[in-house]
């Protein structure tokens, strides 16, 4: 496994020396052991745009460009994958009184069925101060998310910015987090309420570098896995 993982290291930092200059991404890494399920939980949705940021993205739009770009990344690594979803709509059932509950019901059961190895939740942050930005990723406590979190954050610190001082959060409070028993966490990318960050989210180069960090932290949890 130590021989695989600095094999892994050797080649994502060649693929990162590569896609700084070509803007392209690259995926040459496969592993003989890969985890048989990964969930791509793209958050919003439909009628529930999420936060709109102060440039008047949609968080819903942002989540699926970074989940679909996480998809293409983890697909050509050869990993098995099931995003809750891969166009503007919601998973609440058409009858229901409650849409935004029904919606978090449907995905919470979706992630049960598949009982898969690590479950990635991509959303948007905001807050009433326009000055704080950086990626924070919040984990459900559990010894394994909170490391599938860690991982993330570095790797997002690494990639998107070295000046993010953030830390990974435990939040029992969300839906999914209690409602689901595999190795979970939820990336929020960005603040949608900071002019600078909002504007480069709403960019498909920002938008792949971030899946790109989730990408490679998500792959490193997994090697520990194996």
């Amino acid at each position: 496994m130590k021989i695989k993982w600095i094999l892994f290291c050797i080649v994502s930092a060649l693929i990162i020396v590569l896609w700084q200059f070509t803007h392209k991404t690259m995926i040459v890494w496969n592993s003989s052991s890969l985890p048989s399920q990964i969930v791509i939980d793209i958050g919003h949705g439909g009628n529930d745009p999420g936060k709109v940021g102060v440039n008047q993205a949609l968080e819903k739009d942002i989540n699926l460009a970074i989940g679909l770009y996480l998809k293409e990344y983890l697909s050509a690594a050869g990993y098995s994958l099931i995003l809750t979803r891969e166009s503007d709509m919601s998973l609440a059932d058409s009858d229901a009184s409650n849409q935004k509950l029904s919606d978090l019901k449907n995905r919470a059961a979706l992630i049960e069925r598949a009982a898969p190895s690590a479950v990635i939740s991509i959303h948007q942050n905001s807050y009433p101060q326009e000055t704080v930005n950086g990626a924070q990723v919040f984990h459900s406590g559990s010894t394994e998310s909170e490391l599938l979190a860690s991982y993330i954050q570095e790797q997002c610190r690494r990639i998107l910015d070295p000046d993010n001082k953030r830390l990974v959060k435990q939040n029992p409070d969300y839906y999914l987090f209690r409602h689901t028993a595999c190795p979970i966490v939820i990336v929020e990318c960005g603040f949608l309420s900071n002019y600078k960050e909002a504007n480069l989210l709403i960019t498909e180069d920002y938008q792949r570098k971030t899946a790109w960090a989730i990408y490679m932290g998500t792959v490193q949890f997994l090697q520990t896995l194996e």
